[in-house]
């Protein structure tokens, strides 16, 4: 029997798929939110174009690339025309609790500072705190593998 075709393999996969909606839920949240308090802080953004160059580029969003990056490869996985080994789908489950425990403290290069900017926009937008409940609650009910 494929690796793919387990039960196992199947459980994570959903888990998976069930995560998915949640995370980019939570990651339209935290981009509104982050727009919100750069426009009272610098300004009002030109216009819907200008707002996807400073997604893309500017200082103020890199710290979003992270779930950004996490959401491709939920993606690219779920969509692959042939499975990807069970440990590959339980990998991105694990990154995906791993990368949404928010800190006071400043975080390394590699994520961005995104712990501590998400600490952050928790503190400031109720909505973006119950975006992170909703992920949360997947763990609760389907603890990660």
């Amino acid at each position: 029997m494929s690796n793919s075709l387990t039960p196992e393999y199947e459980r994570v996969r959903r888990q998976l798929r069930e995560l998915r909606d949640p995370l980019l839920t939570l990651h339209k949240t935290l981009v509104d939110s982050e727009r919100i308090f750069y426009e009272k802080t610098l300004g009002p953004i030109r216009s819907p174009r200008h707002f996807l160059e400073l997604l893309a580029h500017d200082p103020w969003f890199v710290w979003l690339q992270p779930l950004s990056q996490l959401i491709v490869a939920i993606d690219m996985v779920l969509d692959a025309k042939t499975p990807p080994p069970a440990a590959v789908l339980e990998t991105l489950v694990r990154q995906s609790f791993g990368l949404l425990a928010p800190t006071e403290t400043a975080g390394d290069l590699d994520d961005r500072g995104f712990a501590r900017h998400y600490f952050e926009a928790l503190q400031r937008d109720p909505e973006v705190v119950v975006a992170h409940g909703e992920v949360i609650r997947l763990r609760r009910v389907r603890p990660a593998p």
